[in-house]
C-alpha cells in the first residue's frame, strides 16, 4: 500500500508567535519550528498500516528549506523517503492554494491513501483534507479516532460529539485523523541514524506544472488585511466580603453576562 502522510512544520505552540508587519504573514523565523503536532498522529497512523498491511510511507511536506528538520524527524520515526515542495513563489498561500500544489505533488507521485491531521497548529483552518478529496476527486474520511484497512476498502469511527460515526469507503481515500487514535512513537537512536540516508525528493513549481502566479499571497483568496497586538492583561476585579460578597459576585457576573 502506498500511503502518503502530508506533514507541515509549524511555529512550536509554546513560542511567541508574531505576524510580520510587512505583509501580516506569519513570522515563522520568531519561533522554534516543530512538527504540526496532529499530524505526528497522522505519521504514526501511516506508519501502523504499513507495519500492518504492507507498503511504503512517504512523508510530504510543503514548505521553505527549514521544514528539513521536521522531514528528518518524520523519517527518524520510520517513514520510507519523503518529498519535499519547496519554492519562494509559495511564500503566503492561503489553503486554496496550498492544497492546490499539494494535490499536484500527489498526482505525481501517486498514492493509494493519504493522511493528514485534522488541522494545523498555526491556521486551524480544518479544511485540507476536504479540499485534497475535492481536487484529488477521490473520497474523504475526515476526523477519524480509528482507521481499518481491508484490501481495497477502508472504514473509520468519525468522531462526533455522541460518540462516533462509522463511515466506509474505497481506496485511493484521503484521512484525516484526530489525537485520540494513537500515541506516537519517539524516534529510536537507530531510527535517527537511519533517517539520515533516507531518500528526500525535492520539487520546485515547475516540477508540477504550476506557475508561480497560481499560488502565493499575491494569487491567494483571502489574506490578513491587518492585526493589532493583544492588550496586556488588565487587573481583576477584586470582590471584598462585607457580609455581602455574594450579591457583589453575582452582581459582577451578571455584569459581564456570565449569568
Amino acid at each position: 500500500m502506498n500511503i502518503v502522510v502530508c506533514m507541515k512544520q509549524v511555529p512550536d505552540t509554546w513560542s511567541e508567535r508574531t505576524l510580520k508587519p510587512a505583509d501580516s504573514t506569519l513570522d515563522r523565523e520568531a519561533a522554534d519550528a516543530v512538527i504540526n503536532e496532529l499530524d505526528e498522529y497522522a505519521i504514526e497512523e501511516g506508519l501502523r498500516l504499513a507495519e500492518a498491511h504492507g507498503g511504503e510511507v512517504t512523508i510530504l511536506s510543503m514548505g521553505p528549506a527549514k521544514a528539513t528538520e521536521s522531514i528528518r524527524k518524520a523519517l527518524s520515526m520510520g517513514a520510507d523517503k519523503a518529498v519535499h515542495l519547496v519554492d519562494d513563489a509559495l511564500a503566503g498561500s492561503d489553503a486554496l492554494a496550498t492544497s492546490a500544489a499539494i494535490a499536484a505533488v500527489l498526482g505525481r507521485i501517486g498514492f493509494d491513501l493519504v493522511i493528514l491531521g485534522s488541522e494545523s497548529t498555526d491556521a486551524r483552518m480544518g479544511v485540507m483534507a476536504a479540499m485534497l478529496s475535492e481536487r484529488l476527486a477521490v473520497p474523504q474520511l475526515s476526523f477519524a479516532s480509528k482507521v481499518d484497512v481491508d484490501g481495497t476498502s477502508i472504514a473509520i469511527n468519525r468522531q462526533a460529539d455522541y460518540g462516533y460515526d462509522r463511515v466506509e469507503a474505497s481506496l485511493p481515500a484521503v484521512v484525516s485523523v484526530v489525537e485520540k487514535i494513537n500515541e506516537p512513537r519517539y524516534p529510536s537512536f537507530k531510527g535517527i541514524m537511519a533517517a539520515k540516508k533516507k531518500p528526500v525528493e525535492t520539487l520546485g513549481l515547475a516540477d508540477i506544472g504550476i506557475e508561480p502566479g497560481q499560488v502565493g499571497l499575491a494569487s491567494s483568496a483571502s489574506e490578513v488585511v491587518s492585526f493589532v497586538k493583544r492588550p496586556p492583561r488588565q487587573a481583576g476585579t477584586v470582590v471584598k466580603d462585607e457580609g455581602d460578597g455574594g450579591v457583589k459576585a453575582a452582581e459582577f457576573l451578571a455584569a459581564q453576562k456570565f449569568i
